[in-house]
């Protein structure tokens, strides 16, 4: 089976197959997928992470050691941003401080969950189902998170969904769950 470089080393250089899927299914479906300069740079990050992603549910795999920080601060910048229009305190500055404090606090929480929850290696999150959730989880970060459009959002989902997907066939493990 690959090990950690040829898995990211295969989304590095593989990622204009997935720009070219992206761009058929957008000329010859009609799928909404708008491919702008920054949809295809965070569609590559996405991608590339996306191609040894699956490995996160291996305690000495480099991603399940990088993953946990990156879920907990996405939890936590998601817990700030739900309730920083919530917090109302006086004097104000305390708003920003509070509102991270709570994020703060979620982040912790999710960095000990992820390792509570972590199925066993090449389980559940060797399929298929974890592909289109990252794709999902993708698309809804962009969209939501960083505020582009529904299209840019759609062509980052699909690119996360291809690069998790080419590290299952890689692993020669490709399943539905």
């Amino acid at each position: 089976m690959p090990n950690y470089d040829a898995h990211v080393l295969s989304g590095i250089v593989t990622y204009p197959l997935a720009v070219l899927i992206g761009e058929l299914l957008r000329v010859y479906a009609k799928l909404p997928l708008e491919p702008t300069a920054m949809a295809l740079v965070i569609g590559y990050a996405f991608y590339v992470l996306g191609s040894d992603l699956p490995d996160m549910d291996h305690p000495d795999a480099l991603i399940h050691r990088g993953t946990k920080p990156i879920v907990s601060v996405t939890v936590g910048s998601a817990v700030f941003l739900w309730n920083r229009e919530l917090i109302n305190l006086n004097p104000a500055w305390l708003n920003p401080v509070v509102s991270w404090t709570l994020g703060a606090i979620a982040g912790l929480i999710a960095w000990y969950l992820f390792t509570a929850i972590m199925p066993r290696h090449r389980g559940i999150v060797h399929s298929l189902l974890f592909a289109g959730i990252y794709g999902l989880l993708s698309f809804l970060l962009v969209e939501y998170g960083l505020r582009l459009s529904t299209g840019e959002g759609l062509f980052v989902g699909l690119s996360a969904f291809l690069g998790y997907t080419l590290h299952l066939i890689l692993d020669h493990s490709v399943k539905l769950v």
